[in-house]
């Protein structure tokens, strides 16, 4: 090879190495869309900089309209890591290459949240039973499909253990965020919507008007806490990076400022983070699979032995995920 050529080679070899590291020190952070990306971005935005200062990676916030870009976008490699609720980070563990390595905790210790129906406070509607009574004459908010307590959960337990098909039993069936619904309830937009228990949190400290005309009627078995997501394929020496500054965070063994780490933590409803793995995610499978078992049951245009087949599959499916889960204790 002539001195040009190599030297060219060379350079453009030096740039491919450079564009390389540089990729593998950004880390585009997903925010799954559960209120106005002007909320979020300002509850959010410090503990990414903080994150930033503390692994000395570059480190951007990522929005979508809606959990499946996030999703997407993991899957596609725009998304270094994202937060997720359950449900959303089963499609990216599953979808897009993703792991679950960290959990929040809810900022008064909580094991978790819950998933709740809301109607506005005067309303008539005061139990399931009144929500239920499928005349086709009521407005209802659900969450994005991807959401676990704003779709999956009311979904799994009150509508599949019902035999119930929101659009049939409804007069009109939306999908919003938690914010968007809550404040449709609120403004009687809607006669009921899904929502959870940390989002409530946070329309009683952002908008305690609002949060004045909502009445829960309904609370969900246990949800575990949201979960942290990364790519497997991120280079093992961001991960220690990156998981180190997630436990420290917050507490005596942080570098930083506890005092102000646990006021931004608060800002966003938590504690300081715990150790996770891809096994917390086994709840939701169960409940995912309840709830195609009671689908395929209400099915009646299912001839019996494609419904028995199906059922089969589905029940031996369940059944390996609850051993899987009491294993693990």
């Amino acid at each position: 090879m002539n001195a040009p050529l190599k030297s060219l080679a060379v350079t453009t070899l030096a740039c491919l190495l450079s564009t390389a590291a540089f990729a593998a020190e950004t880390i585009n952070f997903g925010i799954i869309s559960t209120e106005s990306q002007q909320n979020l971005k300002k509850t959010w935005e410090p503990l990414l900089e903080d994150m930033a200062e503390k692994t000395g990676l570059e480190v951007k916030p990522f929005f979508a309209s809606d959990y499946a870009g996030i999703i997407e976008g993991m899957r596609f490699g725009k998304v270094q890591m994202a937060w997720y609720g359950n449900k959303s980070a089963m499609e990216a563990v599953d979808r897009a290459d993703g792991e679950v390595f960290v959990q929040s905790v809810p900022v008064a210790g909580e094991p978790g949240y819950w998933s709740v129906v809301i109607v506005p406070k005067d309303s008539p509607i005061q139990s399931l039973d009144d929500l239920l009574k499928c005349d086709q004459s009521l407005n209802f908010g659900l969450g994005d499909p991807n959401s676990t307590s704003g779709y999956l959960v009311p979904m799994t337990f009150v509508f599949s253990a019902k035999g119930i098909d929101p659009k049939s039993c409804f007069k009109n069936v939306t999908n919003a965020n938690h914010e968007t619904n809550a404040m449709a309830v609120a403004n009687e937009q809607v006669d009921a919507a899904a929502n959870n228990t940390e989002n409530m949190a946070l329309i009683k400290q952002n908008q305690p008007k609002a949060f004045e005309n909502i009445r829960e009627i309904w609370r969900s078995p246990l949800i575990p806490s949201d979960p942290i997501v990364w790519r497997k394929d991120l280079p093992e020496d961001a991960k220690a990076k990156i998981k180190d500054f997630f436990l420290t965070y917050g507490t005596d063994k942080s570098t930083g400022n506890v005092a102000e780490e646990k006021e931004i933590l608060g800002a966003l409803k938590w504690a300081p983070f715990r150790d996770s793995s891809d096994k917390q995610l086994l709840p939701i499978r169960i409940m995912e699979l309840s709830k195609s078992i009671a689908q395929v049951e209400a099915d009646a245009s299912l001839a019996a032995d494609a419904k028995k087949a199906k059922l089969d599959e589905l029940t031996a499916e369940k059944a390996k995920f609850e051993a899987e889960l009491n294993a693990a204790g």
